[in-house]
């Protein structure tokens, strides 16, 4: 079978179910959901969900092989399962690092692999270069740095590509307000009012469902418009955004000395518009030990077959032979 026709179906591996869930209480506030699947005798692997505030789902599993692997699955603060749904509150950067750091030692794993996409990459890199000696290695897809830079072109830039798709997210907003869109947009979606952050959540994570693949998936805005996937994303995008992911300006590119002795792969799309592969050669220029995998055929998603199948072929070299290169 061709690359070119194979589905995703075919390239993931089959669907399997939990051995493990639960909910983690990480403090007073937040309740996080977390399971685990596959071979609990395996290679622990953490899949860190993108966002932030999308988290995972049945098809997170699936990019590991389950004979091998340990599977561990965490919806972030405010994602997904995990309670309050798309809350700000406590909800920061490093936060979530030390979330990671408590349910690795409540699930009695001393290392892990650590698998990250888009968001899940810059939480994935943070991570790593705070707990360096926690991590096996690192298989990151859709490299976002978390600058200032990159966040303007989510918010003004990709209309250069996708002007119909951001006519809608900006005109969703009063023109008096479109100089600022996401303090519009944040003043909306923390509003107390349903009939107020729902329609803004609903607008917000439908501009993101139209730039995400290289061809259009109407299925997948659908997906991301509903009202729990909309308000996660929603909410939480526009709360990183507002503080930079909560990083230091050039952090993660800085930081890579901590983990230049790990394997890594980078593995992008070609024309992701909503993460340009520009930061994935900034970050790979950063980090020559490294592997960078452009795919030529694939926008920013991890569901495009192109990008499923370097990151299943790097699982699987990882399982094999302990290398990512």
């Amino acid at each position: 079978m061709s690359r070119s026709t194979r589905t995703l179906d075919d390239i993931l591996y089959p669907p399997l179910e939990p051995l493990r869930s639960g909910h983690l209480q990480v403090d007073g506030r937040h309740s996080l959901y977390w399971e685990t699947s596959g071979n609990p005798a395996g290679i622990p692997v953490i899949f860190v969900h993108g966002g932030p505030g999308a988290g995972t789902s049945p098809r997170s599993r699936r990019y590991f092989d389950p004979a091998r692997y340990h599977i561990v699955l965490l919806d972030q603060r405010g994602s997904g399962q995990s309670t309050p749904l798309g809350d700000c509150q406590d909800n920061s950067t490093d936060r979530l690092i030390a979330d990671f750091e408590q349910l690795r030692e409540m699930l009695g794993i001393e290392r892990w692999l650590v698998f990250g996409g888009s968001w899940g990459s810059t939480l994935s890199l943070a991570y790593a270069q705070a707990h360096p000696q926690r991590c096996l290695g690192l298989v990151l897809r859709g490299i976002w740095l978390g600058t200032q830079e990159e966040i303007d072109w989510w918010l003004y830039g990709v209309r250069n590509i996708f002007p119909r798709e951001w006519e809608a997210f900006a005109g969703f907003i009063p023109e008096a307000e479109r100089g600022d869109l996401l303090g519009a947009y944040q003043r909306r979606l923390t509003h107390t009012d349903p009939a107020v952050y729902l329609p803004a959540a609903r607008a917000w994570a439908r501009y993101e469902g139209a730039c995400i693949y290289l061809r259009p998936q109407p299925e997948s805005v659908a997906a991301m418009t509903d009202d729990t996937a909309a308000l996660g994303m929603g909410r939480l995008e526009a709360h990183y955004f507002a503080h930079q992911a909560f990083l230091r300006p050039g952090q993660l590119l800085d930081g890579v000395p901590a983990i230049r002795h790990l394997p890594a792969i980078i593995v992008h799309g070609r024309y992701d518009v909503i993460c340009p592969v520009r930061y994935a050669h900034a970050l790979a220029d950063a980090w020559p030990q490294a592997r960078l995998v452009v795919v030529p055929d694939a926008g920013h998603s991890s569901y495009e077959p192109g990008i499923a199948a370097e990151l299943v072929a790097a699982t699987d070299r990882f399982a094999a032979t302990g290398r990512l290169v």
